[in-house]
């Protein structure tokens, strides 16, 4: 069989029982070769040898188990299981709020500026707590959870599972923290043997532009060090070169307005970021997830579309299915005249519209960068921009905001939307002329109740 890590925060961690379609999914999960383990939220200081969650073991997917297991991984794991009729295990290690530091060893992030600057306020945080009370404290729930495991107990109530007890202050022995993540929930499980890993998270790293920005960087220290990692402690058996696919950030907050958004909308600069790191790192790829989101939540229960475009990452690029793995991806673009042509790869059976009509998420700038929406029209692999305000185009962005989801979006008739991009290289952020601004979640309505997106239909 074939066991993959399953990695991120909380949208990684979010439940199948929560999402769109979940009782229909859930009774159809009785699949005995389909192995799942799933251990607690946990975080330390210093690395753990063995995990303290004593009720986390591998289990055979049943309605039951399924309905409390992520549902990326689940969606991600029965697609392959089902595809190449061989047991298929996930490793499901999900922590809600966590950043991207504290996945990572925190000596090989020392010479990072913002790790540092944020272990420092992590430090100025905690100077009015009293660390040891605090370690003691942990000691006697900790045993006090092992008492209650050993008399054969566990449940917390009739819905919670018993689980270790965690410290949320001081900071510097918070979740947050640099490298407590990874030194109590990834640490102690290597070298299993894994093919792969999928990632979820980005969230907790795209508060401001500058730091969705980082972000590129980090991702790329992250893969390459768990690569060398697994590898190491393998010694050899997992391949130093592992596949490595990670989620896009999907649609959040208010639909877009404004032909390109700036500094106030982060998370398309994350998407990027992500974008450039499979440019950059071999073996990486990522499942674009703009269609997917919620305007108003940050959890979206539309979960499916994201696990099964890992699926079909894995399933090309791994298991070597003939299938369209990714959505149209931009590859180059030309200016003729007032127009703008875009190129495109993975065009499957055709590019298309989400709906009828133009595609309308595309806008072009001139020598002035100032952004007008653009026509577009579809040509073979290609897309032609123009706009009756530029004479002389120069650049061309597509669904650059926190949440294109609205617009007449572009896929390939498999159903796989594009990722946004640009064709410019102008800076995202001055320093001398840009102030970070805080991305807020928006205000939740009185007896607002998430509604699913229509999307094309995913035909593999």
């Amino acid at each position: 069989g074939e066991v993959w890590l399953c990695m991120g925060q909380s949208n990684m961690g979010w439940a199948l029982k929560n999402t769109f379609g979940a009782e229909q999914e859930v009774t159809s999960a009785e699949l005995p070769n389909l192995r799942i383990f799933k251990s607690s939220r946990e975080h330390w200081h210093k690395p753990l040898r063995e995990p303290r969650d004593l009720l986390a073991k591998w289990q055979s997917c049943t309605p039951e188990v399924a309905g409390n297991t992520s549902a990326v991984s689940y969606y991600f794991a029965r697609k392959l299981h089902e595809e190449l009729k061989i047991p298929v295990g996930i490793i499901v290690q999900a922590y809600a709020g966590t950043p991207i530091e504290g996945w990572m060893p925190a000596e090989i992030q020392k010479h990072d500026p913002r790790t540092r600057a944020s272990i420092e306020n992590y430090i100025k945080l905690s100077r009015r707590f009293n660390k040891e009370q605090a370690l003691e404290q942990f000691e006697n729930e900790l045993n006090d959870y092992r008492a209650k495991i050993a008399a054969g107990k566990t449940m917390k109530n009739a819905f919670k599972q018993l689980s270790p007890p965690i410290i949320t202050k001081p900071a510097v022995l918070g979740h947050q923290y640099p490298a407590h993540i990874f030194n109590a929930m990834i640490y102690p499980i290597r070298p299993y043997g894994i093919r792969g890993a999928i990632w979820y998270q980005g969230e907790r790293n795209s508060k401001d532009v500058p730091q969705a920005l980082n972000y590129r960087r980090q991702l790329a220290q992250l893969i390459n060090f768990y690569r060398f990692s697994w590898h190491h402690h393998s010694e050899g058996h997992v391949a130093d070169d592992f596949p490595f696919y990670f989620t896009q950030l999907p649609s959040w907050n208010p639909p877009q307005i404004k032909p390109v958004e700036s500094v106030e909308s982060p998370w398309v600069v994350n998407r990027e970021m992500m974008r450039m790191v499979t440019t950059e790192v071999p073996g990486t790829a990522m499942a674009v997830t703009i269609d997917t989101g919620d305007a108003i939540a940050l959890h979206p229960k539309n979960k499916k579309p994201i696990g099964i475009r890992h699926a079909y990452l894995a399933l090309k690029n791994v298991y070597g299915k003939n299938i369209v793995a990714t959505g149209p991806r931009f590859v180059s673009h030309s200016v003729q005249g007032s127009r703008i042509i875009l190129k495109f790869d993975s065009t499957g059976s055709g590019l298309m519209a989400a709906d009828n009509g133009s595609p309308n998420a595309f806008a072009i700038a001139g020598r002035n960068r100032e952004w007008h929406w653009a026509k577009a029209e579809i040509k073979g692999k290609t897309i032609i921009l123009s706009a009756k305000e530029i004479n002389e185009p120069i650049a061309a962005r597509y669904a650059w905001a926190m949440n294109p989801s609205r617009r007449n979006l572009i896929y390939n008739r498999e159903g796989i939307p594009a990722s946004p991009f640009r064709t410019d290289d102008w800076p995202l952020f001055d320093v001398k002329k840009d102030k970070p601004i805080s991305v807020h979640k928006p205000e939740k309505p009185s007896g607002y109740q998430a509604v699913d997106w229509n999307r094309p239909s995913m035909t593999q």
